[in-house]
C-alpha cells in the first residue's frame, strides 16, 4: 500500500552533509545490531518458532514499552516475521483477557512470560495500536491476532471506554480534557505520552465514534507540550500537572522524583520533532525544539550532560542515558528553526550505540532518532 499521500521525508543527515549511501549503511548496521548482534548489543530475542521479546537489559524484563517500540521499528523496516513474533508474545503473555484491566496490557513481565504487575502503562497501548495499523496498511490483515487493524481498533476502544456499558477499569485518556493519564485512574500525565501525531492518524482508523475524540486530542497535546516545556530550556518533566508544571505531589507507590528532566523527558522533545516533520502543525510546541537544542548545546559539545530541574539548574551529574539525550535532542531537529540543528545531527551520526546492560533504552530512542532523521519513520 503507498504511503499516506506520498509524502516525501526529509533526509536531516543529507541536509547536514553526509553522504545518502554512508547514511542507508548506517542504518543497516544499527538494524543488524539492535536485531541481531552480540549478547551485549542486541534486545531483540526470538522464544520457540513464532515468538520473540525486547529485553529491558537494565532490568532484565519485558516492557510493553519495549514491545510496543519493537513493533513500530520492525514495521518502518518491513521486517513482518519479526513483527509478528513481537506482537504473538505480547498478546500471550501482556494482555489481560478479563478483570479491572481487561483489554489492557501488562507492563512488565519476567522474560518466561510471568507477568509482574498486572497495570498498564498508555505509552504502550499507543504505539501497540499505531503499529498494528502501519502494519495493516503495509502487510495486509491477516487472522485472529494478525488482524492488525481489529486489534489496533479494539486496544483504542478499551482505553476510551473501560468503565463504560458495563465495563470494568478505568480509560487511559482523561475524556473531559483530552488528555492521555500517566496510568489509569490518575489525575495527572507524562509529557512523553502526548503523541499528536498519532492521535491524528487515530481520528482517522480509529472506531468511528471515537475519531471526533483523537482529532481533539491531537490539538489539545500540541497545546499543552507548549505549556509543559520551560520556554529557556525546553524541558519538560517526567510526570506534569494538567496545566503542564511539574507534577510534585507524593505517590503512593514510589519515593522517587519524577518532577525533574530525567529519563522519560528526553522523548518529548523527540515527538514534537516527529509530529511537526508528519504533519507541520504548530501550536506553541515547536519553539521547544530550539530553546532544548540551544540550552544543551554547551553540554553535547563537552560530551557532559547532567539531571536538571525543569529550568536548568543541575540536580546531579551522573546520567543514566546520555545516548537518549543525543537521539532525542537530535530528532528534535525536524521541528527546529534555528541554525544549532546541523550541529546536533552530525554529533549525533557520530556517536556509537552503547553496549553496557543500560543499552535497552538509549538503543531505542538512537533507533527511532535515526531513523526520523533520515526520512525513515513514515505514517504508512
Amino acid at each position: 500500500m503507498q504511503q499516506r499521500q506520498n509524502k516525501v521525508y526529509r533526509n536531516l543527515f543529507v541536509e547536514a552533509g553526509f553522504e545518502k549511501e554512508a547514511v542507508e549503511k548506517r542504518l543497516e548496521e544499527i538494524r543488524q545490531f539492535y536485531f541481531y548482534g552480540g549478547e551485549t548489543e542486541r534486545v531483540y530475542f526470538p522464544v520457540g518458532d513464532d515468538m520473540a521479546y525486547i529485553c529491558d537489559t537494565g532490568n532484565n524484563d519485558a516492557r510493553t514499552e519495549g514491545m510496543s517500540y519493537g513493533m513500530m521499528l520492525c514495521v518502518q523496516l518491513d521486517m513482518k516475521e519479526e513483527f509478528d513474533r513481537l506482537w504473538k508474545w505480547a498478546k500471550t503473555y501482556m494482555w489481560m483477557p478479563e478483570g479491572w484491566n481487561e483489554g489492557y496490557f501488562a507492563w512488565s513481565c519476567a522474560l518466561d512470560g510471568t507477568k509482574n504487575d498486572n497495570g498498564p502503562a498508555p505509552d504502550g497501548e499507543e504505539f501497540f495500536a499505531m503499529a498494528l495499523f502501519f502494519a495493516s496498511h503495509r502487510w495486509g490483515d491477516g487472522e485472529g491476532i494478525f488482524n492488525y487493524s481489529k486489534e489496533a481498533r479494539e486496544i483504542l476502544r478499551a482505553c476510551l471506554h473501560k468503565g463504560q456499558d458495563g465495563r470494568t477499569g478505568t480509560t487511559m485518556w482523561n475524556l473531559e480534557n483530552h488528555q492521555i493519564l500517566f496510568v489509569p485512574g490518575v489525575d495527572f500525565t507524562d509529557p512523553s505520552y502526548h503523541l499528536p501525531h498519532f492521535y491524528e492518524l487515530f481520528a482517522l482508523w480509529a472506531d468511528e465514534e471515537d475519531r471526533e475524540f483523537f482529532r481533539i486530542a491531537a490539538k489539545k497535546s500540541r497545546e499543552y507540550l507548549a505549556k509543559a516545556c520551560h520556554p529557556v530550556t525546553g524541558f519538560s518533566a517526567e510526570y506534569a500537572e494538567f496545566d503542564g508544571s511539574p507534577m510534585k505531589r507524593p505517590l503512593s507507590w514510589t519515593t522517587d522524583r519524577h518532577d525533574w528532566f530525567y529519563s522519560d523527558s528526553y522523548l518529548t522533545a523527540a515527538n514534537i520533532g516527529l509530529d511537526y516533520e508528519w504533519f507541520g502543525v504548530d501550536e506553541g510546541q515547536r519553539a521547544a525544539a530550539d530553546a532544548i537544542q540551544r540550552y544543551l548545546l554547551p553540554a553535547l559539545q563537552k560530551n557532559q550532560y547532567h539531571i536538571y530541574e525543569v529550568d536548568g539548574t543541575v540536580v546531579a551529574d551522573e546520567v543514566m542515558h546520555p545516548v537518549a539525550i543525543t537521539a532525542t535532542v537530535a530528532q528534535a531537529s525536524l521541528a527546529a528553526q534555528g541554525d544549532q540543528w546541523k550541529e546536533w545531527v552530525r554529533q549525533f551520526f557520530a556517536t556509537p550505540l552503547r553496549t553496557d546492560s543500560r543499552r535497552y533504552y538509549d538503543n531505542c530512542l538512537y533507533f527511532f532518532a535515526f531513523l526520523a532523521l533520515s526520512g525513515n519513520y513514515k505514517a504508512w
